[in-house]
């Protein structure tokens, strides 16, 4: 098994109050919203704390049907947060699991930035290509931007 770590930015017309309340505290009502083209719904098993399960589920003709992440914190004051995808998506018989670490801060412009390090274990003798990094960070962006819409226009929504 190897270890990958890859670190990225992307940039929000949004507060990162708003954004990391949509993606952490809100997420199960936001995602679907936000993203009806591609989450069907999210459920969660647990309490909402560190060990618990977030299922996503894909809409049909998606190239997977679900993915789960294990939650392994957030802080609020922070606004910071890490994950582990461990089953389903992208992760094949070629990776074990991908966890994130990502943390959203303010930018000049009144918007925000969400950093993110992202670490791909491999199984065996795999070796994930940059450009494998780079389009499942794509798949990602899609998503994130969809949340950041529907925010710009849903004014009201995680205050």
């Amino acid at each position: 098994m190897g270890v990958v770590t890859y670190e990225f930015e992307v940039t929000f017309l949004v507060a990162p109050t708003r954004l990391f309340k949509a993606f952490v505290l809100e997420g199960a009502k936001v995602y679907p919203k936000a993203a009806p083209h591609a989450i069907k719904s999210v459920e969660l098993e647990g309490d909402g704390k560190v060990g618990s399960i977030v299922k996503i589920n894909f809409v049909e003709g998606l190239p997977f049907q679900y993915m789960k992440h294990m939650i392994g914190g957030h802080d609020e004051s922070n606004l910071s947060y890490s994950y582990s995808l461990i089953e389903g998506g992208p992760l094949g018989d070629k990776l074990e699991k991908i966890s994130y670490e990502n943390q959203f801060v303010a930018d000049a412009s009144g918007g925000s930035v969400c950093k993110s390090s992202i670490k791909f274990y491999t199984i065996g003798d795999y070796v994930i290509t940059e450009d494998e990094i780079k389009a499942l960070i794509q798949r990602s962006e899609v998503v994130y931007k969809a949340i950041e819409a529907y925010l710009l226009a849903n004014t009201d929504a995680c205050n």
